[in-house]
């Protein structure tokens, strides 16, 4: 048995993991996909502190490693419940694991298209988070895919930098606020194309443009681009855990800046109610976790 079983291996929980072991507490952490989170497909970070760059796959490593030398305990595989009481138990697709406390560190998937080598091209191209990455295209032409209150904000961020900036949404309409909508469309180099979706991407081992289709009609045309910034919405990974832990409308962990949820069990990261949702704040999120899991513990005991 665990003292802390940490349910995702991003930066929240990889610094959950961290934390938690410096408090000598014994740590499994527990990952489907990669350990890391998505920053691994970032090919250059600019904005963790004491780094003037770094790729994703670094940091994310370093961070692994670190945990790693404290002694947390890796298992590469998925949760699909957590049983409470006073020991959870979480079950996985591979075997079930008991501890004393319990970090949901999930994460949030940024939804994607779906089209051919869109994969191939994250981190080549297409981006989804222009405080992350906007400075890479100075002075060059990009497409913001979306038209909500996201991909407004991060086209008007994009147009301080870029050389020129579409905005392309599949409505006949943009539905973010009345304000924000006012700001981009006094951005003189920012084109908004509406009633289109995308319909492939263009290029070889990075993006060199795109193929768009008018839904009225399906006219397709291409465009000639440096980048795409994908900000169509966020998908946050808690549905396995929707029966023990309270969640927003959009399906977000309702939890405070003190990551907690109940009778043992922490939420941290995307995964949680939060405005900004950048590494710093997750890693802040997987220590803020860890310590107050490491108070719950000490309850147990007295």
């Amino acid at each position: 048995m665990y003292d802390i079983i940490i349910i995702g291996g991003g930066p929240a929980g990889l610094v959950a993991a961290v934390y938690a072991r410096r408090a000598q507490k014994s740590v499994l952490v527990i990952e489907k996909e990669v350990f890391g989170g998505q920053i691994t497909f970032s090919p250059k970070v600019e904005n963790i502190p004491g780094f003037k760059e770094l790729s994703g796959n670094e940091f994310a490593e370093n961070l692994v490693d670190q945990a790693i030398n404290l002694g947390a305990d890796f298992e590469m595989c998925e949760a699909v419940s957590v049983k409470q009481g006073d020991i959870k138990t979480v079950v996985t697709d591979s075997g079930e694991y008991e501890g004393k406390a319990v970090i949901i560190a999930t994460g949030a998937k940024h939804r994607r298209l779906g089209l051919p080598n869109e994969d191939k091209f994250i981190g080549e191209g297409i981006s989804f988070c222009a405080v992350c990455d906007g400075a890479f295209y100075k002075d060059k032409t990009v497409a913001v895919i979306g038209g909500g209150n996201s991909a407004l904000q991060e086209a008007i961020l994009l147009s301080e930098q870029a050389k020129k900036v579409y905005v392309i949404q599949n409505l006949d309409f943009l539905t973010g606020e009345a304000a924000l909508q006012e700001q981009l469309k006094a951005k003189p180099n920012v084109e908004i194309i509406l009633g289109s979706v995308l319909d492939a991407y263009l290029g070889e081992d990075e993006i060199k443009g795109v193929r768009i289709k008018r839904e009225k009609d399906g006219e397709l045309s291409e465009i000639a681009l440096d980048g795409v910034f994908l900000a169509i919405g966020l998908i946050p990974q808690n549905e396995a855990f929707a029966d023990i832990i309270p969640l927003d409308e959009r399906g977000y962990a309702i939890a405070d800046e003190n990551c907690l949820l109940d009778g043992g069990i922490f939420v941290a990261g995307d995964c949680r109610t939060k405005k900004i949702r950048q590494v710093t704040t997750a890693a802040a999120d997987g220590a803020v976790a860890a310590l107050a899991a490491c108070d719950y513990i000490e309850t147990l005991t007295k």
